[in-house]
């Protein structure tokens, strides 16, 4: 509830017999505000729809306490910077008002002139607005945000679906050029054009998730969202706030979760968003050894600044609550968590017992987990954290940040980069297959080939394999095959499930058309199938995070550069039998024929998929639909099978039970 106030409190004096609309926030709020801890203030802060006295109108909150006057200024006032001033609320810092005749639609902005920095005026964008303005245009737009969901059915199962013992196979998406209509001037489709067909896309492909490039508004788009201005709006230039809760809900009764990227690691300095907001360093740190970032040219948020903290755990509360999203990615967590990161020594500053660890930052995270387990324990966070910091998928209680899952960045360089290499010297850097095996289990893991790695100059995946064409496509499979055998979760961005040739270009669609060669639909048709498996067969999922559920038979033919393992299912049925599943990669061009390796088991293994067949534009080099073991006892185990290697191929093998 909100409290009553003195009729002078809010908009200065009011006519005799008035009364003075009434405040959303409370003194509670304030309090909560002011000490880091509230995380509902989307609820409270910005423009909100409200009717007073019978008039329809909207009351505005926003927080600048280094402010000497702000006011709120649109069409409706001809964008005169004083027409409807605001009341600061006691020692709060918090600017309130209810401006009559105001209803959702119109644009405005809130004009700040600071008592910090003498003379110094600015018009800002709502920090807590829901809409904002098709950029380049700069004014947040009042909105009430209503959609009818229709998706109880997926988000009472969503949790299971998200489980370290689920499969989970996530597809990431830039939407303005997964596809666009060239016809119209080669426009990026809009929301309610990209639900149905990211829906039936990825259901034929086998995904289980869509992770989406932020989808929060950002003044350059060529930052890809990360840049990110509206930390409460999604960017118009795909349709409205409402339209992306239609598409997410679409995705969900497609049997789709759906996973937003979150930036909570830095800022633009455009004038309009958070940089400067009072004519003070409000949201940033003021010295830019801690304030500003030389690798993006922005601004880092001053973590340790309470308002600060309520604030940027709201906006990610808001979009798991709104837009009922299942996770959040969280973007660039390396650069939070060290002072020092991209910095030079003497451009930075260490923490207060000397060290480069950012004590602030690594409190804000925590907090961040703490927040959304407790209020949707049915989501997962995912850290896009790229150094070995300890403890970043571990719980709370134990010291850890309290992440779901951390991204797997050292397995994702080690793999392309030996990808790269001549199958001719491979065999000197066999390590770059097997070291991973070393810290595996020391997170939840997930498996990124994410978009960081096919811009700036860096190629695509196709581009990155090694070999004359033939090859470069049979090492691309044996990527996906690779990704699909290790433990842990899936990541792959768009365009790399069918060999996308160039560069991600975000001006552009992908080259949908090279679906026409044999070759890249043999590659697509090979992922469609590897998410199949994936999801089919508990052992590849079931134990993805925990070492119970893999096995090396051989780690060490570095000669043949050749790698064999097994994946483990829980126990089940009545005997406590656990499923198994046998993987083969050969990471050379050579057919490697009566190649014997150990079995744990008896009986007929069946060729579940081998990446060399002819339908995936392979050679079709195989084992003719499985093999029988034998009972000679080899590496450690009572039996033993012997196989045909397909070339750059990979074949995996199920035990069909006894």
């Amino acid at each position: 509830m909100s409290e009553e106030r003195p009729a002078e409190s809010v908009n200065g004096p009011v006519p005799e017999g008035a009364t003075a609309p009434l405040s959303r926030l409370t003194a509670d709020d304030l309090h909560l505000f002011n000490e880091g801890t509230h995380y509902r203030l989307y609820e409270k802060l910005g423009a909100h729809p409200a009717v007073h006295d019978s008039v329809a109108g909207t009351y505005f909150a926003v927080w600048a306490p280094n402010a000497k006057r702000v006011s709120v200024m649109g069409a409706f006032s001809g964008w005169r910077p004083d027409a409807h001033p605001l009341s600061l609320r006691g020692e709060s810092g918090v600017w309130e008002g209810f401006v009559p005749g105001i209803e959702p639609g119109a644009l405005y902005k809130l004009w700040i002139e600071s008592r910090a920095h003498k003379g110094f005026s600015v018009d800002k964008a709502d920090p807590f607005a829901f809409r904002a303005q098709l950029p380049p245009d700069t004014a947040s737009e009042v909105a009430d945000l209503r959609h009818q969901w229709a998706d109880s059915a997926w988000m009472a199962e969503r949790g299971a679906r998200l489980a370290l013992s689920a499969p989970i196979s996530i597809y990431e998406v830039h939407l303005g050029s997964w596809r666009r209509v060239l016809e119209e001037d080669n426009r990026s489709l809009t929301y309610r054009e990209l639900g149905p067909l990211l829906a039936d896309y990825c259901d034929e492909l086998g995904f289980t998730h869509v992770e989406l490039l932020p989808v929060m508004e950002h003044p350059f788009y060529g930052s890809w969202g990360y840049q990110t201005t509206g930390y409460f709006a999604p960017t118009r230039r795909y349709g409205t706030p409402e339209e992306l809760m239609w598409m997410i809900d679409h995705l969900h009764q497609r049997g789709l979760g759906v996973l937003l990227d979150w930036v909570p690691s830095h800022f633009p300095s455009d004038e309009h968003g958070l940089a400067y907001f009072d004519g003070t360093h409000l949201f940033e740190h003021e010295d830019p050894r801690l304030g500003f970032h030389p690798e993006w040219n922005s601004f880092i948020f001053n973590y340790g600044r309470h308002e600060v903290k309520s604030f940027l755990v709201s906006s990610a509360a808001f979009w798991l609550e709104r837009y009922h999203a299942d996770g959040l990615r969280v973007d660039a967590v390396a650069s939070m968590l060290h002072r020092n990161y991209a910095r030079k020594d003497g451009e930075w500053l260490p923490n207060a017992h000397g060290g480069r660890e950012n004590l602030e930052a690594v409190a804000l995270l925590q907090a961040l987990n703490r927040e959304l387990y407790g209020r949707f324990p049915d989501v997962q966070t995912f850290a896009e954290e790229s150094t070995s910091w300890p403890g970043v998928s571990r719980p709370l209680y134990v010291g850890g940040l309290g992440f779901g899952y951390k991204w797997d960045m050292g397995w994702m360089h080690d793999t392309l980069q030996y990808l790269a290499l001549d199958p001719i010297h491979r065999r000197f850097h066999h390590e770059k297959l097997t070291f991973r095996r070393m810290y595996a289990y020391s997170e939840n893991f997930c498996l990124p080939l994410s978009h960081d790695e096919v811009v700036h100059r860096k190629g695509s995946l196709l581009a990155k394999m090694a070999g004359d064409e033939w090859q470069r496509f049979a090492n691309l499979r044996l990527l996906h095959a690779w990704q699909h055998a290790q433990p842990g979760k899936k990541l792959l961005f768009m365009g790399g499930e069918f060999g996308q040739r160039r560069e991600w270009n975000h001006d552009g669609s992908l080259d949908w058309h090279l679906l026409e060669s044999p070759a890249h639909r043999g590659v697509q048709r090979l992922v469609a199938d590897l998410n199949r498996l994936y999801r089919a067969e508990p052992a590849l999922h079931e134990l993805d995070c925990d070492p119970k559920g893999f096995e090396w038979i051989d780690a060490n033919d570095n000669e043949q550069s050749v790698v064999s393992l097994l994946r483990w299912g829980k126990p089940s049925g009545p005997t406590g039998q656990r499923e198994v599943v046998m993987a083969i990669l050969n990471f050379t061009p050579v057919v490697r024929r009566n190649y014997r390796l150990g079995a744990p088991r008896g009986g007929f293994w069946r060729e579940a998929l081998n990446t060399d067949a002819k339908d995936y534009g392979g050679s079709g080099q195989g084992n003719l639909g499985g093999v029988e073991a034998a009972p000679i006892p080899l590496h450690g185990r009572s039996h033993s099978l012997t196989l045909t290697l397909p070339p750059l191929g990979a074949v995996f093998l199920k035990a069909e039970p006894s």
